[in-house]
């Protein structure tokens, strides 16, 4: 088998087994953010499971259609040049998955909070007057008509 060959199923096992691991390690860790989010433990584990189907789904499509490489590979020192950069953009792209994520379970989880405040999050700062005291209407001055 030639260099290419073997980049290729270099760069298959390493980018399905950084997903499977990813994919692991945020479903387990994440799950515990989930239930804070949703407040329902039942919803959670199925978005949890819902979000690591996805999270396969988009990885590894982008593994398959970026696995195809036009550049020569006529050494093992660049295949592994080229093997380097696929997996770099694997990386990158699992990791704007995961910010993704977090971001918007984030901001969901905030305006979850944010509606379930009953005190404002911040205590008054000064007293307002019961009623507005109403000043006398202003005499003319002489010279200004």
């Amino acid at each position: 088998m030639d260099h290419k060959v073997w980049m290729y199923l270099a760069y298959l096992a390493v980018s399905v087994g950084l997903t499977v691991w990813v994919a692991t390690t945020l479903s387990r860790n994440g799950l515990v953010f989930l239930e804070d989010v949703f407040e329902d433990g039942r919803l959670a584990r199925a978005v949890n499971h819902l979000l690591v189907m996805g999270f396969y789904l988009l990885n590894l499509g982008y593994v398959t259609v970026a696995m195809r490489s036009s550049a020569a590979v006529p050494d093992a020192g660049r295949a592994l040049e080229v093997l380097s950069t696929k997996i770099g953009l694997v990386l990158l792209v699992l990791g704007v998955l995961h910010f993704c994520n977090v971001f918007f379970l984030g901001r969901y989880r905030r305006g979850r909070l944010r509606r379930q405040q009953a005190q404002p999050p911040l205590p008054p700062a000064g007293r307002l007057p019961m009623h507005p005291q109403q000043r006398p209407p202003a005499a003319p001055q002489p010279g200004l008509a």
